[in-house]
């Protein structure tokens, strides 16, 4: 059987998947992406709530590709960041950390967002228009991997439909759980922490004006989102609300009435009356870290490499990092005539992405476990932190820059580059 032969073949169409594809095709790398889902059936969802933040860095990725220009009009900028602890009351404490957009930039009055928030029925759908445009992109779907075979000159990929596909790469974009990380034997460290994030849209009485809020309630902590106004004018919060999962369960199972009390005493009043919009997702929330990101003709990026805890909302922005970097090396190893998918390639990825995923993994596993408890000096410890580092403007600069992904060696696309 006659085999078709490309640069890179990515396994897995989701929101880290297909913007692989789309870096790697507009780079002229020739791509192939497959998905057991139908293509159309990723863009045609309807409204169903769930959100992803996008840092201010992986906003100039989406408008150097031409994605952000479809996505602009979707996406609630977040001007500032405000933390605080909270009782199992839901009422935040007087001490609290507050991050304002404009302490980042050298001119006040140009500063850019943090980041945005947009609705993943959006990203999806701009993400895949632009690869529909894309001639070095294939999209395969619906079709999975049923056989992989790779060694020092090639990879290859038996799909079930009966294709054969060869290439010089593979990328795993499957998610925690992907079959290619453990057919190739790649350990990952992994616990569980017991809680789930229950994931769901507010709206409320009057507008956040571009805050987003994380409160640390005993059980987890509760971030309350910026999103555009609903269709109907309403005021609209993206809501990521995380629970020990004992506690969270018996909330999913509540009617209709009394998870909406529950809801709105977390929620508090700072915003006027709040009502819950739409369905409820829930997640069971773990950490899963690859102990390497690349073995023979194979790398992984986004959660296939690091499945953080989503304290921080920095998990797809992590992703987005993984990918800039790979299309530069693949990119600059064919400019010198050398192959994109060799070891030396690989390597030069995984040293580049292994310490700042890794401090974002340790990051936000120190932070749940120190604000996801109802300790009295532990609580009082934190209080008093976070109330001191408000009061360093210093300090403030770093942590707004770093939640905007401006710290570190950044990759041409995160600087809104080619590569």
């Amino acid at each position: 059987m006659q085999a078709d032969r490309s640069d890179l073949a990515i396994v897995g169409a989701g929101l880290n998947g297909s913007l692989l594809a789309l870096a790697a095709g507009q780079a002229g790398l020739s791509t192939v992406v497959i998905d057991r889902v139908p293509a159309g059936s990723l863009s045609d969802a309807g409204f169903d709530g769930r959100t992803t933040a996008v840092a201010y860095t992986s906003q100039r990725l989406f408008a150097a590709l031409g994605v952000w220009d479809q996505l602009a009009e979707h996406a609630e900028p977040i001007l500032d960041i405000r933390i605080s602890d909270a009782g199992h009351d839901g009422r935040p404490s007087p001490l609290f950390l507050h991050f304002d957009h404009r302490e980042a930039a050298d001119d006040p009055e140009t500063a850019s967002p943090m980041g945005w928030i947009v609705e993943n029925r959006y990203l999806r759908a701009a993400l895949l228009r632009r690869l529909a445009d894309c001639p070095s992109v294939e999209i395969v779907a619906p079709d999975e991997v049923v056989d992989s075979r790779r060694d020092a000159d090639r990879a290859e990929l038996s799909l079930k439909s009966g294709r054969r596909l060869v290439t010089r790469l593979i990328a795993s974009a499957e998610g925690r759980g992907g079959t290619l990380r453990e057919d190739a034997g790649i350990g990952a460290r992994a616990w569980s922490y017991g809680q789930i994030a229950i994931v769901l849209v507010a709206r409320h009485e009057r507008p956040h004006r571009g805050v987003a809020q994380e409160k640390f309630l005993p059980g987890g902590p509760f971030a309350i989102l910026p999103m555009r106004d609903g269709e109907d004018g309403s005021h609209r919060s993206s809501i990521v609300w995380t629970e020990r999962a004992a506690l969270a369960r018996r909330l999913l199972e509540l009617d209709a009435a009394s998870f909406q009390a529950e809801f709105a005493r977390r929620f508090g009043d700072h915003l006027g009356r709040v009502d819950t919009v739409g369905p409820r997702w829930w997640y069971p929330l773990s950490l899963v870290h690859a102990e390497r990101y690349v073995d023979t003709r194979l790398v992984l990026v986004g959660d296939a490499a690091h499945g953080i805890h989503p304290i921080a909302g920095q998990g797809y922005n992590l992703g987005v990092r993984d990918i800039a970097a790979l299309v530069e090396v693949m990119v600059e190893a064919r400019r010198l005539g050398l192959d994109p998918g060799a070891a030396d390639t690989l390597e030069r990825y995984a040293q580049w992405r292994r310490s700042d995923n890794f401090a974002m993994v340790a990051a936000t596993d120190l932070l749940n476990r120190l604000f996801s408890n109802d300790i009295g000096p532990v609580r009082l410890a934190r209080d008093v932190g976070l109330a001191a580092v408000h009061r360093v403007p210093a300090l403030r600069r770093f942590f707004t820059r770093h939640a905007m992904g401006l710290v570190g060696d950044l990759p041409r696309l995160i600087r809104g580059e080619r590569p």
